[in-house]
């Protein structure tokens, strides 16, 4: 490459911000965008002196980066609409048209047509540090520079994107698709527990199911069958027979026989080759990331923008408090015997209706997910919202039935609606369906607010998505109070939500530490088969559960800590439910008295800052476990 006249140039711009844009801009200048006088000549040209002209060009590149990502964003969402719902199905066409991108190589042509160079050049790019120790001091405006300035990435070829984005869609398909065939299956008893018909989506269903058995007679029986066939989704020893729908004989998992003959033929680690296509992927990005060389720095420092180790140490943290082995004592009362492996999933404390009771109070209020999408104004007017905000809010969500577990979609730009996407039994939304859509609405209330309400455009968002996983666990614990279930002691229910918080925030950190191990091992292990990265994620698996499950919850013989199909779909992933149980914990122990509604759009409306500066800004505080850890200790006293 051309060697660079760097020190010319700053000496010919001769201004403070000179050199530090000139630095950035040499760093991705390449032969192709010009030689020596080329790029001289472009840096002078371009380099913005003036004040109040850098706040111009500040504000046509919010402009123009609101209408380019908002628009391709609205375009990615609308051709995934045959794969990612359930319904009209044209298989050999949706997948190609979930695949499609209209541009590519977008984030070279940024390059090649120096849009991206211009940014470079005038706009402040701090590394994370830099954030962390000087944000609280920025403005808005300042906020907005940085946002600007990191919003060009390095410049990936086509073919890099092109095989990224076909290996993660098959991995989505893979996960949006594995449901595992139940009719079959029979508990310790000879039992059966389903239609002959009957599939459970992994993880999440096969889960819901499990926590369904707490109500049902005999319900231990169905979970721990259920929590066998959980343990050989994850280590890969699902009968062929059982995948396929033909076998005709009875399914016992725990012993993986049929009519009472050891099964011959298993699935194998087909998870884990998806996994490994995602780690090819991460692979080939790695080159192009030179602040960010790995998949784990680029979702902490780039994406999540909180420092790795601080985000361990969180779920450590969570994970080793003390009051947890005094919960686990309350369950075991609860439930008449010891606590097993699956009853991690025990996170509801509280005496509620059973599945069908529930079920009927949600029919009775919402039919369909279409009733539910007519009924959102009512349902935020009942949630305190004004008129005005549940009109609008209320209106500018599209409900639908996802193919997966559920999902939420944010505007892309404002002219566009949310999307909603739930699940539903054949003849009702259900309640599974109502629980899994407030959640869900959580999410398209902060995406709403966080789209409308912002200071500027640049800081549409929040933070990262462990802040709207926040707002989502938030609103899914009105489920009950929407569909008229209400606490009577509002003191008792904070107690109750504190411990069952810190019950979920536990559940989801012991996988989320297996994903983070994992990953560890595979930057380790770069040769690795799929093989051995089963069995390594099973030892992580197990290593996890003796050190911080195994005292409560007894051994665990299913590898449960594995379960989650995140791992394959959407990598790294996890450690942002257990962030955002902990951030919603600090916003509910926050809003204690407050409005709900006022509070969710005061809240919402901060901007994309750092995560600790914008809890700080929302709960006059930094991301901490301690509030959830002494609130569930509190807590504990008064159940």
């Amino acid at each position: 490459m051309t060697t660079l006249p760097i020190e010319e140039t700053v000496q010919a711009i001769n201004h403070p911000r000179a050199e530090a844009g000139i630095m950035r801009v040499a760093n991705r200048w390449q032969d192709c965008d010009g030689d020596e006088n080329e790029f001289k000549s472009f840096c002078i040209e371009h380099f913005v002196e003036n004040d109040q002209d850098h706040s111009r060009l500040l504000d046509r590149y919010e402009s123009a980066l609101s209408s380019i990502g908002g628009h391709l964003y609205e375009i990615g969402r609308h051709l995934r609409r045959w794969t990612d719902l359930r319904g009209d199905e044209m298989p050999q066409v949706d997948n190609l048209m979930a695949m499609f991108d209209p541009c590519p190589d977008l984030s070279d042509q940024f390059y090649k047509q120096k849009i991206a160079f211009i940014a470079l050049l005038n706009f402040d790019r701090p590394d994370l540090a830099t954030m962390l120790e000087q944000g609280d001091t920025w403005s808005n405006d300042q906020w907005a520079e940085v946002r600007a300035g990191w919003a060009f990435g390095p410049r990936i070829p086509a073919e890099v994107n092109d095989r990224a984005r076909k290996l993660e869609h098959e991995a989505d398909m893979f996960v949006s698709e594995f449901h595992v065939p139940v009719g079959a299956m029979i508990d310790d008893e000879g039992k059966s527990w389903f239609e002959k018909d009957r599939k459970l989506i992994a993880h999440w269903l096969i889960r819901e199911e499990i926590k369904a058995g707490y109500t049902e007679k005999n319900g231990i029986n169905k979970q721990r069958a259920l929590s066998w066939v959980m343990g050989r989704h994850i280590d890969g020893t699902l009968p062929n027979n059982i995948m396929d729908s033909s076998c005709e004989g009875k399914w016992d998992p725990r012993n993986n026989t049929i009519d009472g003959k050891e099964v011959t033929t298993v699935l194998g680690p087909v998870r884990y080759k998806q996994l490994l296509a995602q780690r090819s992927v991460a692979n080939d990005y790695d080159k192009y990331y030179e602040e960010h060389p790995t998949a784990i720095a680029r979702k902490f420092d780039l994406e999540r923008e909180i420092p790795e180790e601080t985000v361990e140490a969180l779920m450590i943290e969570l994970l080793e408090a003390p009051v947890r082995k005094d919960i686990a004592n309350l369950l075991s009362k609860q439930l008449g015997r010891p606590l097993e492996a699956f009853d991690i999933y025990l996170e509801d404390i509280s005496e509620g209706g059973s599945a069908a009771e529930l079920d009927e109070k949600v029919t009775a209020m919402f039919k369909d997910e279409l009733i539910f999408q007519e009924k959102l104004p009512e349902v935020l007017r009942g949630l305190g919202y004004c008129d005005e905000d549940a009109e609008f809010l209320g209106t500018s969500v599209n409900v639908e039935i996802a193919r997966g577990a559920g999902h939420a979609m944010r505007p892309g730009i404002p002219e566009y609606n949310a999307w909603l996407r739930t699940n539903r039994l054949d003849d009702r939304l259900g309640w599974d369906g109502f629980d899994t859509a407030m959640h869900e609405l959580g999410h398209n209330l902060e995406q709403l607010i966080s789209t409308h309400f912002v200071p500027r455009p640049l800081l549409r968002n929040v933070p990262n998505t462990a802040c709207t996983e926040a707002f989502a666990f938030l609103y899914q614990n009105k489920a009950r109070a929407v569909i008229g279930i209400q606490e009577k002691d509002e003191e008792r229910g904070f107690a109750i939500a504190s411990v069952e918080g810190l019950l979920s925030a536990c559940q989801i950190a012991g996988p989320s530490l297996v994903e983070l191990y994992t990953w560890r091992w595979l930057y380790q292990n770069p040769k690795t088969t799929p093989e051995k990265l089963r069995d390594q994620m099973l030892t992580i698996a197990d290593d996890v559960w003796n050190k911080y499950f195994k005292d409560q919850f007894g051994e665990d013989p299913y590898h449960i800590l594995g379960a989650y199909q995140h791992m394959v779909g959407y990598p790294l992933y996890l450690a942002d439910y257990t962030i955002g149980h902990v951030i919603s914990h600090q916003i509910k122990s926050h809003m204690r008295g407050k409005d709900l509604a006022a509070e969710t759009k005061r809240i919402c409306s901060i901007g994309r800052l750092t995560p600790d500066l914008w809890m700080k800004r929302a709960v006059g505080s930094g991301i901490s476990a301690k509030q959830l850890i002494d609130d569930a200790k509190i807590g504990l006293t008064q159940i």
